[in-house]
């Protein structure tokens, strides 16, 4: 059975994912990935970022886990556990500093975040969250129940053009398409039929579409994948950006700002350039899980 997490869960983070990851808790939506509010953001003095609690509960253990390797990750992760009363809730990517009994509220800060070797290099540090039933084994991988979202999304649509505005090692983002309100509701890229597309296009397995229904699903003029209630399976795809192949497109919901992103570690973009995404049938697809 899906469990909702409230809105007021997400009040302190300006963008979340159910999809966009390669690890099996998100194929089907049973894991969310929260990225704190500005506030909470990267520190000006090379100190990591405060997590922000995404739940209230007694935290019941916490424990270091081992991540895979990564030269610019930790070398160790750590998983925390919150009795919600009606859920245990599995928190990763956080180094806390609460123990075995205390108590949180939604927004406490409940550790630093901590870059781990399960992240892609161009995903921002975030809070992993998962619940599941307190009969379940709190520390098995998989488990955890579905999640829904109790805010409205706003799908926002696109033709594939837009201009470089931020550029890293692995990623590219454009000014297109632009959040319309910053800061006032959660917005996210709109497929043709109007449904708000999540996950990794097409590099990640899991994917999802809110609010389309059941049934084929397109962007830009091309069929994507197909939907089983809010999960789809990607077709074979390239996406391109002006004629030549990037990884793929980073696809999420966020608050603040918005802005089609594009995971191309093998190709540099400089900012202020002008692009179009277009997307074509492939044989043999970027499949990075």
């Amino acid at each position: 059975m899906a469990v909702t997490l409230p809105a007021d869960a997400l009040s302190h983070y300006r963008r979340f994912s159910l999809y966009n990851s390669p690890y099996a808790a998100h194929d089907w939506g049973c894991a969310i990935d929260l990225y704190p509010n500005p506030g909470f953001g990267p520190t000006t003095d090379g100190t990591r970022s405060p997590a922000p609690a995404p739940v209230a509960g007694r935290v019941l253990d916490t424990r270091t886990v081992r991540a895979p390797p990564k030269p610019y990750a930790a070398e160790n992760d750590h998983l925390v556990l919150v009795d919600t009363g009606e859920h245990v809730a599995r928190i990763l990517h956080v180094e806390p500093a609460v123990e075995p009994g205390d108590t949180l509220d939604i927004g406490d800060e409940m550790g630093t975040l901590v870059r781990a070797g399960f992240f892609a290099p161009w995903v921002d540090d975030h809070v992993h969250l998962e619940l599941r039933d307190s009969e379940a084994n709190p520390y098995r991988a998989s488990g955890s129940e579905p999640l829904t979202i109790d805010v409205d999304i706003e799908g926002l649509a696109w033709d594939g053009s837009g201009t470089v505005v931020e550029t890293g090692e692995t990623y590219a983002v454009l000014d297109a398409p632009a959040h319309p309100a910053p800061g006032e509701r959660f917005v996210g890229l709109a497929s043709d039929g109007g449904a708000v597309l999540d996950g990794g296009l097409v590099h990640y397995a899991g994917a999802g579409a809110f609010g389309g229904g059941a049934g084929p699903v397109s962007l830009l003029g091309r069929q994507i994948g197909h939907a089983s209630g809010r999960t789809v399976e990607w077709n074979g795809l390239a996406v391109l950006v002006d004629g030549d192949p990037i990884t793929g497109l980073s696809l999420f919901c966020a608050r603040e700002t918005f802005g089609a992103k594009l995971v191309c570690p093998d190709r540099a973009f400089a900012v202020g350039e002008e692009v179009a995404v277009e997307l074509r049938p492939s044989n043999d697809p970027v499949r990075l899980g």
